[in-house]
């Protein structure tokens, strides 16, 4: 039935639907949800107005400040990336100087070498910083990554709230209505003006702590609430929030 609407939007959740909504009907307008910013923009580029989506990850200059609302003396922070997802994580590296921090990048070359380089980014810099890269954060070998982590005594941020639950220390995450919230607010805008405002992060985010590895790691772990205001008041203090 896809292939035969003529008029009103699509709303899809996750990669997969959207994918098979955009091969099935290439005119028509879609939004959506449950989307990364990495995987929607290139559509939203080509088709402004067209395609839109409410980003369901979360800016990783937010992450790596969440980790610093934990451990406020982190100046260095460790990142794993591929040589396809090296560019990832560059704007992040670009932005932290502004936060007195800085990143190396452990390329991880194939996928007996992920351990191995794991282990040399655990020893460098506060924590290792977990972006949503399907090259390296997938749920086979994010379990290894969090018992190495762990059995080291060295922290994981992100890249989810789901991972948080799996034994990382602490994620930001956009609560299911706001991005819902916003989604009704880009449909009002699309009736209103036929076009959709492009790809846009909730305003609101919130934090999830995994007590339990913070007490077995012996790390002061503040509230959830006051996490995320520390966060808050960086990111606006540095004119990031409305950029990110």
């Amino acid at each position: 039935q896809l292939a035969t609407l003529d008029s009103g939007p699509i709303i899809t959740a996750g990669p997969s639907a959207f994918s098979r909504a955009r091969q099935a009907n290439r005119s028509a307008p879609i939004l959506a949800l449950l989307v990364d910013k990495s995987f929607i923009s290139g559509f939203a580029d080509r088709s402004p107005g067209q395609i839109t989506g409410v980003l369901y990850d979360v800016p990783l200059i937010r992450q790596a400040l969440t980790g610093k609302a934990i451990l406020p003396q982190a100046t260095k922070i460790a990142l794993l990336a591929t040589a396809d997802s090296v560019e990832l994580y560059e704007p992040l590296i670009d932005k932290l100087p502004t936060y007195g921090m800085s990143a190396r990048l452990f390329l991880v070359d194939a996928d007996d070498k992920l351990i191995p380089t794991l282990v040399r980014a655990l020893g460098y810099g506060a924590f290792l910083l977990a972006a949503p890269d399907r090259a390296i954060y997938t749920p086979r070998p994010i379990k290894h990554i969090l018992l190495t982590a762990y059995r080291r005594n060295q922290i994981v941020i992100g890249p989810t709230q789901a991972y948080v639950k799996a034994g990382s220390l602490a994620s930001s995450y956009a609560p299911f209505p706001e991005m819902i919230e916003m989604a009704d607010d880009f449909l009002t805008t699309y009736f209103e003006t036929g076009e959709f405002p492009a790809p846009s992060y909730p305003e609101d985010f919130r934090v999830e702590v995994n007590a339990q590895v913070a007490r077995s790691l012996i790390i002061p772990l503040p509230s959830r609430e006051d996490i995320a205001q520390r966060v808050d008041r960086q990111l606006t203090a540095n004119g990031e929030v409305a950029d990110e």
